[in-house]
């Protein structure tokens, strides 16, 4: 799930805009308007650009982020909608910002199961037990840099980028205790090894899911991108391991016992993801039908584990009158065990910021700004590098904008494109500390070890996966170009 905090894709827009110009602003009633040299489309780019500074800015002045790109999201609709009413039309935007609702709503409610399930599953102590079995195994430092990593990479797929970084950072800090160069590394490896994981899956990150749920690419066509993935990870992971220490950490064994049901609850998680791809190769219906399916999976056997406190038993100590302490047992009527607290539980932040995000890019596209983007990126450059740009971008944008953005404009690519477009937009953002949601996330966890200038001292050895991994795609991946 990558969250990357910069304007930088609004400026790239504005730029083009400047150099590539289109026809002046003229349209009739019922056709779409081109307000990409109007006063309307330059104030939705200032607001856009506005809203991902104030994005940017989150860490400082503590304001979240969903909160001013819905402001600027309605703010450009308004615009929109304005001018088109004051050509007699007033059906082409709210066309328009209902197809925006409807992708984002099968993309909110497919998060909203994904991230019930990883609450339900750390309310159980499943990802707590991984953490105390990986301490307690007396691992050297450079074992647990290998260990974290590979891990990282193929349980992305799976749960998200950002519940997998925090997971294995929370390790690294056991572990690592005051050995700040240790801590980076392993933080570095973490971050680019849960990209990696996530863009070979349609589940791994958000850009995957858009791109599976728009269904210009099947569900096991995404494992095309297994290997470009895995060079992405290891050249980078191999260079940085030589300066980790051979060192064994002196770390305290602390057991922890999952809570009833837990792997009961991983089960259920696994026939979930396998009835939303049944839900969309068999049945043709939207993935997100077959996510809602599963939640109730989750919700039945969530209220069995309610139902079933009520017969456990718990031991209390009393106190009689002589001092005496004697104990006793007593029905625990524990029927607190409730669905609704982990739906609660959600990343709401994060879900609504999708919604700014893909309304406000929507209506930019409406405005006619993804019609130049696409004309200069992918007929002027040509689709290679345009989707090598869009790794680029990534580490400076948010993702999610890129490739809703790409998705909108809908190019005509080959398979093997539209899986390059898929690599590089998911493991774009490991170069930089800002460039995904990862490595925001573990500045904040490992802060003082983890930062943005440490990450940026190794950008080339980053760089030079970035570039084995779509030198990887093309020759694995050939026939499909």
């Amino acid at each position: 799930m990558n969250i990357r905090n910069n304007p930088g894709w609004i400026f790239l827009l504005i730029t083009i805009g400047f150099f590539f110009p289109i026809s002046s602003f003229a349209s009739t009633a019922g056709e779409t308007l081109d307000l990409t040299q109007h006063w309307v489309g330059y104030s939705a780019i200032a607001i856009f650009a506005f809203a991902y500074l104030l994005v940017m800015a989150e860490e400082f002045m503590h304001l979240r982020k969903s909160k001013p790109v819905i402001l600027a999201a309605g703010l450009i609709w308004i615009l929109v909608a304005y001018v088109y009413a004051q050509h007699g039309d007033t059906h082409t935007a709210e066309i328009a910002i209902r197809h925006n609702i409807l992708e984002y709503s099968e993309l909110f409610l497919f998060l909203l199961v994904a991230m019930t399930y990883i609450n339900a599953m750390e309310e159980r102590l499943v990802f707590d037990k991984l953490k105390s079995w990986l301490v307690s195994k007396g691992f050297t430092l450079r074992q647990l840099f290998w260990i974290t990593g590979i891990i990282a990479f193929f349980l992305s797929p799976i749960a998200d980028n950002l519940t997998t970084a925090l997971l294995m950072c929370a390790v690294v800090m056991s572990v690592g205790g005051d050995n700040k160069k240790f801590i980076l590394l392993a933080c570095i490896n973490i971050v680019v090894a849960a990209n990696a994981g996530g863009a070979f899956s349609p589940f791994g990150d958000i850009t995957t899911l858009m791109v599976w749920q728009k269904g210009l690419i099947d569900f096991w066509t995404f494992f095309s991108l297994f290997i470009p993935s895995v060079v992405n990870f290891v050249v980078p992971a191999a260079i940085m391991s030589f300066a980790v220490s051979t060192d064994k950490p002196d770390v305290k064994d602390e057991a922890v016992e999952m809570k009833k049901g837990a792997m009961v609850i991983v089960g259920l998680f696994v026939l979930t993801i396998i009835t939303a791809v049944s839900f969309h190769n068999f049945m043709h219906l939207p993935p997100v039908a077959g996510m809602m399916t599963g939640l109730s999976y989750l919700m039945f056997y969530a209220f069995y584990l309610k139902k079933s406190g009520h017969s456990q038993k718990k031991v209390f100590l009393s106190q009689a009158e002589d001092n005496s302490v004697s104990a006793h047992s007593d029905t625990q009527f524990d029927d607190t065990y409730e669905i609704f607290n982990k739906v609660k539980r959600a990343e709401w932040d994060t879900l609504f910021f999708f919604y700014g995000v893909i309304l406000c890019v929507g209506g930019l596209g409406l405005i006619g700004y993804l019609a130049m983007a696409s004309e200069f990126m992918y007929i002027d450059l040509g689709p290679t590098t345009a989707n090598i740009m869009v790794g680029v971008l990534s580490a400076i944008v948010d993702n999610i904008p890129v490739m809703f953005a790409i998705l909108t404009m809908n190019p005509e690519m080959s398979q093997g494109q539209w899986l390059l477009a898929t690599l590089t937009a998911g493991v774009g953002g490991s170069m930089l500390s800002i460039g995904s949601a990862a490595g925001v996330a573990l500045m904040g966890q490992a802060r003082g070890y983890y930062t943005f200038f440490g990450h940026l001292k190794w950008l080339p050895v980053i760089a030079l996966g970035y570039v084995a991994s779509i030198y990887a795609h093309f020759w694995v991946n050939a026939a499909l170009f």
